[in-house]
């Protein structure tokens, strides 16, 4: 493994689209970069047995996230070409509409940051100790099953 530091994932509440569209614009006088992939995951207002959901509660075994994180980006950056990679995930509560997940690959070209945009959000889903509450319009609460 690389040298890299290890980065903090997490944003407490919603990603706003101002933090979206900043992380954008930073990358305007990188002109090695090609190609850009982008995931934003964004909470449904779902129907479940009648009623809605109005917001999600997520939490995190953070530490461990993070360090777990560390090695798949890792292990990214050595099977795809990328110029950076960026991954911020929701903790506290984020209502419908909001965004939790936000994943940001670049390349010299867009196959790689695609494929590697993927991998990225199919991992952590699977393999980071994050969990979500979803709270219902009538304030109950279930956890999420990750899908």
């Amino acid at each position: 493994m690389s040298e890299k530091k290890t980065k903090n994932i997490f944003v407490n509440g919603p990603i706003t689209p101002a933090f979206i569209a900043d992380s954008i614009a930073k990358h305007s006088n990188k002109t090695a970069i090609g190609g850009h992939s982008i995931f934003m995951g964004q909470v449904r207002r779902d129907e479940i047995d009648r009623k809605f959901v109005a917001a999600i509660e997520y939490s995190a075994y953070e530490e461990l996230a993070i360090e777990k994180m560390h090695q798949i980006r890792e292990s990214i950056f050595e099977k795809y070409p990328l110029n950076c990679m960026h991954i911020y995930h929701s903790l506290g509560t984020v209502k419908t509409g909001e965004i939790c997940l936000f994943v940001f690959t670049s390349s010299a070209h867009r196959k790689p940051a695609i494929a590697a945009c993927g991998e990225l959000v199919d991992r952590l889903k699977a393999e980071l100790p994050i969990w979500g509450k979803e709270i219902f319009e009538d304030e109950t609460h279930q956890w999420k099953e990750n899908k």
